[in-house]
């Protein structure tokens, strides 16, 4: 059964507390795949782009008016983003260890930009994005999975439990697609090849050293790509999902591979869904797979659509509480729902 067939959050939170965070996330999807919380509105540092300064083995990032810089040295934007990692990581090493859980085996995930988004969000010192120079993107992509591999290991070591990665692709598909605006319109960015795009995720999960999850909430993700690669599985919002997607979802999960569908809103609807309806907007898409609900028992996973950064904390709460439910359903007995 893969790692990321069961429930799990994106990993954005509300607010700014990590340990109330990390409690919150420890106590709802310990028996399923818990989470290091991302807090993106503590600002600098802390978001998704921010997180990269901690994670860069060798590349700082500061900050200019239209978001991050790469930066000769580090400074500090850099150290804040180290110390809140540090903060983040002691809020689920006493979460954890407060539930009884060190040295049981139950996977942690944790998150970081994926390398063609981090090119894509950080600027050259010329103003350009990097993912317009292809020295600063092999660089970039050797850094991050350098970087992301130390701090995978690092918290394996102190919760004494397996680790596992996502990294976060947002802007792949409009790298792909060309759709990536350049500093003016005189300067347009031209569509990233997909051998480069393959190769730069290949060097990043090869640095990373575990399974890798790669997530998206874009749609039009590229699916032969991804079955090309050497991404373990795919987090989607499966309200992107459309016909032409539904193949490359098959082929993806034919190979051996998990797919983690966001079915659960990322903030409160006007009507609390149950968990049956959760479960059933799971069953609602791998029905359209061509393969029998118990076959994918061990091969589909249950998210929210997206990060929950702009939800209510009550809502994040009940949000991963939906996706565990119907992940566990489904797993349990998929014929059933």
């Amino acid at each position: 059964m893969s790692v990321f067939a069961t429930a799990s959050g994106i990993g954005s939170w509300p607010g700014t507390v990590a340990r109330t965070a990390a409690e919150i996330v420890v106590g709802e999807l310990a028996g399923a795949l818990a989470h290091l919380v991302e807090l993106p509105a503590r600002g600098v540092g802390a978001d998704t782009l921010g997180r990269a300064g901690a994670l860069l083995v060798d590349v700082a990032i500061d900050t200019v008016p239209r978001g991050y810089r790469i930066a000769a040295r580090p400074g500090a934007v850099t150290r804040r983003a180290v110390s809140l990692l540090d903060e983040d990581m002691d809020a689920l090493e006493e979460a954890w260890e407060a539930a009884g859980l060190r040295g049981g085996g139950r996977p942690v995930k944790v998150q970081a930009p994926g390398p063609i988004t981090l090119a894509a969000g950080l600027e050259l010192a010329n103003g350009h994005r990097a993912i317009t120079d292809p020295g600063a993107l092999r660089d970039l992509a050797a850094s991050l999975g350098e970087g992301v591999g130390a701090h995978r290991a690092a918290l394996a070591r102190r919760l004494e439990t397996p680790v596992v990665v996502q990294l976060d692709e947002p802007s792949l598909p409009s790298a792909l697609g060309g759709r990536l605006t350049g500093v003016t319109s005189l300067s347009p960015i031209a569509p990233l090849d997909e051998a480069v795009a393959e190769a730069l995720l290949d060097t990043c999960v090869g640095g990373v050293g575990t399974e890798v999850l790669l997530h998206s909430c874009a749609p039009e993700l590229p699916w032969n790509l991804l079955a090309r690669s050497g991404i373990g599985a795919v987090s989607v919002d499966a309200g992107t999902l459309r016909a032409a997607d539904l193949d490359g979802v098959a082929a993806f999960v034919e190979t051996g591979r998990a797919v983690m569908l966001g079915v659960v809103p990322a903030a409160a609807p006007e009507r609390r869904p149950s968990a049956e309806e959760v479960a059933g907007a799971v069953v609602a898409v791998t029905d359209r797979l061509g393969f029998g609900r118990s076959a994918l028992r061990d091969r589909i996973g249950v998210t929210p659509a997206c990060g929950l950064a702009g939800a209510t904390t009550q809502w994040a709460r009940t949000a991963i509480e939906l996706a565990r439910t119907a992940a566990a359903a489904f797993a349990d007995d998929p014929d059933a729902i």
